[in-house]
This record gives C-alpha cells, sequence and structure tokens, in this order.
C-alpha cells in the first residue's frame, strides 16, 4: 500500500470534513497549529458519537527548533461532585450516563485557547472567525452522519437514550440517526459563534460560560459557574524516552501515556526482526501486560500521585522488565478497562511545526447530555473515578479523572518528525506500539496503519480477559498464540472501529515532504499542500 505524499504540509483525521477544514487554513497561510484548531472545532461538530466542544483533549506540538510542548486540556470534577453525594443517592459506582456522568468541566475549548496563544507565539495569524467558520457552518447547515456514526452500538443504550436532550438530537423515531441522515444543531452553531466573535474564553467566563453553567444546573450535573469560571487549561511537560534512532515524546499523567512508552521501549529490548510474526504480537502482548499493571497501580491525577512516571522509562528499569518476558509463553494478564471513543488527528506545516492531537468525550455520546440553550454535549469521562476512598482515583471536587486519551510523537535522529495516534479507549497504548513496531520494522506507514491488529480487553461477561483479533492475520499466529496461553478470539471482520482510528504523519527534513495516511476504518483520510 502506498502512502500519500504532499509537497510540504499535511493533515489527518478521521472525517474528511475534519481533513478539509485543516487543509483549508493551510492554503490560507496558517500554521499547524491553527489548522489544527480548525479541524478540533469542526469534527467536534460532525464526529458527535466521538466526540464534542463538551470533552477534553491532549496535545503534542513540536516547534521549528524541535521542542515538544504539551497542552493539558482536561477539566476537573465539580465542586458538587463528592463521594458522599452519589453515596447519597445510592450508588456504588458512578453512572456512566445521564446527569450524573457529566461531572467534570468541559477542557477542550481551554486547550484551543492554549494552542491559539501557542500558534500566534510561533507566527499564527489567522483570526478566531476563520479557525471556526467551517464548524459554524455544518452545526448551522447540516451535514450527512458518518457511517461511523451510523454503525454505532451505544453502550447501555436505555440509560443514554434517556439523558436529557439525547433522544431529540440524536434519534429518529427511536432509533439512532442512520448513515446519510442529516443533522444539523443549531443550538451549538450558535455556541460556536459567539466563541468566534467574543473569544474562546467566554466559554468559561462570559456569556456563553453563563448559559452553559445554568444549563448544567438545569438539567442536575455538579458542575457549577464558579468550576467554569475557576478552569485554565495549561501547558506541562510530556514525558519522553530515548530509543535507537529517535526520541519518543508522550503525553504525561493523568493520561497513560506512560503506558505507550513502556510498550515501546520493552519492545525495543526484545530483538525482534520481523513484523506480523508470533514474536512481534507475542512480545508486544507481553509488554502491553506490564505497561497496564504499572499504569493501573500510579497513574491518575499528577497531584495525588506519589511516584515519578519517569522512573519506569529508564533503561535500568526497562531492561529488568523486558528480561521477565517468555519468548514463548503467555504471562498472567491483568484485566483491561474497558473501551473509549475518542479522535486523534495530526498536522504538519511548511516550517516543520507539528501536531499530535486527541479529543474525547470518553464513551460514545458521552454522557448522552445535550445541553438545552448550548446544544453541547457533555463527556463522561468522570466515570473513570472511585467512589471507592482507597482508591488512587478516588473522587473528589477538583480533581483530574483518569485518562486514556494518549496522543504520540516520535522525532528521528534524522530530522522525520512523526506525529501519530489513535482512538481506542484503554486500548491505545496497543494501538500505537503496533503501529510504530511494524515501522521499525521496515513497514511503510500506509501499511502500518493499515496492516490487522489486535487488542488485548474484556470478554462479553466482562470478567476475563480475551485477546481480540482481526481475521487478517495468518492461520498459523492464531493457533500459536493460542498454544502459548493468549485467549485468542477471532473477529470475523477484517476491519473494525474496535481496534481503533488511527493515523500518521511523517516529516522528511531535506525536502520537507510529508507523508500522510488515516485509518481505513475510519471515514477520513489525509489532505495536504
Amino acid at each position: 500500500m502506498e502512502t500519500p505524499v504532499f509537497g510540504h504540509a499535511a493533515v489527518a483525521a478521521p472525517h474528511q470534513l475534519a481533513s478539509q477544514s485543516g487543509q483549508r487554513v493551510l492554503i490560507q497561510g496558517g500554521n499547524a497549529i491553527e489548522a489544527m484548531i480548525a479541524m478540533a472545532a469542526t469534527i467536534g461538530v460532525v464526529y458527535p458519537h466521538m466526540n464534542s466542544l463538551g470533552g477534553d483533549g491532549f496535545w503534542l506540538v513540536r516547534d521549528r527548533q524541535s521542542r515538544v510542548h504539551f497542552i493539558q486540556a482536561c477539566g476537573p470534577a465539580g465542586a458538587k461532585a463528592t463521594i458522599a453525594a452519589y453515596r447519597g443517592l445510592g450508588h456504588d459506582i458512578i453512572p456512566t450516563r445521564g446527569s450524573l456522568a457529566a461531572l467534570t468541566v468541559p477542557g477542550a475549548v481551554g486547550g484551543w485557547q492554549v494552542a491559539k496563544e501557542m500558534a500566534k507565539a510561533f507566527g499564527g495569524r489567522l483570526p478566531l472567525d476563520i479557525l471556526l467558520e467551517d464548524a459554524i457552518r455544518h452545526a448551522r447547515d447540516g451535514f450527512a452522519v458518518s457511517p461511523s456514526q451510523g454503525r454505532v452500538e451505544p453502550r447501555e443504550y436505555d440509560e443514554l437514550k434517556s439523558a436529557p436532550g439525547f433522544a431529540t438530537l440524536f434519534l429518529k423515531d427511536g432509533k439512532p440517526l442512520p448513515t446519510g441522515e442529516r443533522l444539523a444543531q443549531p443550538a451549538l452553531a450558535g455556541l460556536i459563534e459567539q466563541l468566534a466573535h467574543v473569544g474562546l474564553d467566554d466559554f468559561y467566563r462570559g456569556d456563553a460560560g453563563r448559559e452553559i453553567a445554568a444549563d448544567l444546573d438545569r438539567v442536575g450535573s455538579f458542575v457549577t459557574r464558579e468550576d467554569l469560571r475557576r478552569y485554565r487549561s495549561r501547558p506541562s511537560e510530556p514525558l519522553s524516552m530515548k530509543i535507537a534512532g529517535a526520541t519518543l515524546w508522550g503525553s504525561a499523567p493523568p493520561t497513560q501515556g506512560l503506558s505507550t512508552l513502556i510498550i515501546l521501549g520493552l519492545f525495543e529490548r526484545l530483538g525482534i526482526k520481523r513484523a506480523g510474526g508470533f514474536a512481534h504480537i507475542h512480545g508486544l502482548i507481553e509488554a502491553v501486560k506490564r505497561a497496564t499493571a504499572i499504569r493501573d497501580r500510579i497513574v491518575a491525577d499528577p497531584a495525588v500521585m506519589t511516584v515519578d512516571p519517569a522512573s519506569f522509562l529508564t533503561p535500568l528499569f526497562l531492561d529488568r522488565e523486558a528480561a521477565a518476558i517468555a519468548p514463548d509463553r503467555a504471562g498472567r494478564t491483568p484485566l483491561p478497562g474497558q473501551d473509549g471513543d475518542t479522535i486523534w488527528m495530526g498536522a504538519v506545516d511548511g516550517e516543520g511545526i507539528a501536531v499530535s492531537y486527541i479529543q474525547s468525550v470518553f464513551w460514545d455520546f458521552g454522557s448522552g447530555v445535550v445541553l438545552p440553550k448550548t446544544g453541547l454535549l457533555m463527556q463522561n469521562r468522570g466515570s473513570a473515578f472511585s467512589l471507592d476512598t482507597r482508591s488512587i482515583r478516588a473522587l473528589a471536587p477538583g480533581r483530574l479523572p483518569f485518562h486514556t486519551l494518549n496522543p504520540a510523537m516520535a522525532l528521528f535522529d534524522d530530522g522525520r518528525v512523526m506525529p501519530y495516534g489513535t482512538m481506542g479507549g484503554d486500548a491505545q497504548p496497543q494501538i500505537l506500539a503496533q503501529i510504530f513496531s511494524r515501522l521499525r520494522l521496515g513497514a511503510g506507514l500506509a501499511e502500518a496503519i493499515d496492516a490487522p491488529r489486535f487488542v488485548l480487553g474484556r470478554d462479553a461477561t466482562g470478567a476475563r480477559p480475551v485477546l481480540r483479533m482481526e481475521n487478517r492475520f495468518d492461520d498459523a499466529l492464531y493457533n500459536a498464540l493460542d498454544r502459548a496461553g493468549h485467549p485468542v478470539e477471532v473477529i470475523d471482520a477484517p476491519y473494525a472501529d474496535s481496534f481503533g482510528h488511527s493515523g500518521g504523519l511523517i516529516r522528511h527534513p531535506k525536502d520537507g515532504r510529508v507523508e500522510a495516511m488515516h485509518d481505513p476504518r475510519a471515514d477520513g483520510g489525509a489532505l495536504g499542500l
């Protein structure tokens, strides 16, 4: 499979309309960060089952001097969101749908605000109304429901369709909107238009914030006006790890970026030479298990973490962990987490600024709550909190939830730059490691993204681990994995949404050309100049 190649700039996204927004901004002279803001706004409208302005986001940005910046745009639990409040309502776990699932401040727009300031510092000059005009038009005039949205089968569907505002917007005759159905969101168009005219800060501290807070109060959310006023996204330090020929960058806690780096650090030490065979897949699976166990033990809101995540990326630690991986048999499997629905997008401009960005509402359609005045679809990221006071992820007002969101970046010693990422909830590190390891073993970008995937997840009962695999692997591999003790389940599909919508770009330093690819499992692609 040939990778699309562009002369000096490109974008990649899971929806074609988002790719078009990014390309338009590049044509108008915008930089990669400005292109990503436009893409983020557009996809927040046209891919509502995966993300919205009511969700969170994380940015990795490589500047012209090869410095990598991390923008943490995740919101904390609201002031009223306490363990006692949920216990008093009779809950042993946080609900995943409805108003009580909408318990965290949406952080994505705050991230756009920080990114806009960064874009300006790097020479960006496009005004906000230009960046948001596509999103406004698609929300106001409507768009065709994507195949991905049309085929989604929402979890806890009865609770989802009962969430305030959900049925009115996203159901037709009591059923999810089919592919091709026209979907307009006039209230959301009004909100984005307000932000375009007044500024992104208005989402939290202006008239838009007042309307959002009033809506949240009306539907019974635990997020208050003061929670919105207090929230600010902030730049933070990313995680990094040196491997032969490259430095890998990942998002810091409360995200699981640490997992991706650990997996790749372990894989580098296994000495595997061929992609797609038993040694490759088995090695990745065993690395996933070890990374997942570490993640579940330590990753939470950085304010409550007691261990430095960088201590798990040292050569000494990784050498010891890799040496414990048996080359021919499966080790103990920690019970993986749950799926999530997310978008990843990337952009590279002619000056070498590169962006890896991920934005999400967690589950499909998040909490399902659509705020009446603003049309804002609220995430359910707060369901990642625990109501057990002993847990490192225990709920508390102002605390950040654990995040599966996990943008990635690689800077190669030869000057190549590669932003890449995926949707896939808990499985994001697994998918990223499969893509990057295939590249390391000689695959091209398109081949690595197109290749069949596995996901180590839960079985139908939710109580046991299972190794799900697309049906394009060789039969001999399935048999070898089974003999080694892996609980293999072959999915009767060559490409499946549950194995992630991934993408990546590679900029070459000598001539500035950009390879760009987005997943055939999604509805988008790559465009560029």
